[in-house]
């Protein structure tokens, strides 16, 4: 199973590729909230997978994810990476927490 590429950008083994969701910029009664007061979004959209890791016996494990769909990570972690001036991060199959189901 061969893994999704993004704009190029192809990640190896059983690394994901995700987009942050923007943080909320405004509560729902209206009141906006300052930069510094905003937490770090823990909600990604996976957007590369890689093709799996290669197991014990050999045979490569396919990463749990897909591409589209919405992960739970980490507060700490991941590598930041810039595509056309877009930030992404790459984690390990195993760092994210869980996926969202619809």
């Amino acid at each position: 199973m061969a893994g999704k590429a993004f704009r190029k950008f192809l990640p190896l083994f059983d690394r994901v590729l995700v987009e942050r969701c923007a943080a909320e910029t405004v509560t729902k009664g209206g009141i906006m909230i300052p930069e510094k007061a905003q937490g770090k979004v823990l909600q990604a959209t996976v957007v590369a997978v890689g093709s799996g890791a290669r197991g014990k016996d050999g045979e490569i494990q396919p990463v749990s994810v897909k591409v589209g769909e919405k992960v739970l990570l980490p507060e700490y972690g991941g590598t930041k990476i810039v595509l056309e001036d877009k930030d992404y991060y790459l984690f390990r199959d195993g760092d994210i927490l869980g996926k969202y189901l619809d």
